[in-house]
C-alpha cells in the first residue's frame, strides 16, 4: 500500500483526487486517521502552550508580590 511505503506520494495523490471530485478513490481510513492525528497534535500543542502561559503568569504574579 502506498500509504505505508511512500507517505509523501500518498499524500500528494490524495490531494490531487479531492479537487477532481474522485471521492470513491480516496483512501478514507488513512485520511481520517491522519486528520485525527493532526487535530490531536494541535490540541496537544495548544494545551502545552496554555500550561506554559499560566506558569509564567503565576511566576510574574509572585514576583509582583515580593
Amino acid at each position: 500500500m502506498l500509504y505505508k511505503q511512500d507517505f509523501d506520494s500518498w499524500a500528494h495523490e490524495q490531494s490531487n483526487l479531492l479537487p477532481q471530485g474522485q471521492f470513491h478513490q480516496l483512501d478514507w481510513p488513512h485520511l481520517i486517521e491522519e486528520l485525527e492525528d493532526l487535530g490531536n497534535r494541535y490540541y496537544d500543542k495548544l494545551e502545552s502552550r496554555l500550561t506554559q502561559l499560566v506558569a509564567h503568569l503565576l511566576k510574574w504574579q509572585l514576583q509582583q508580590c515580593n
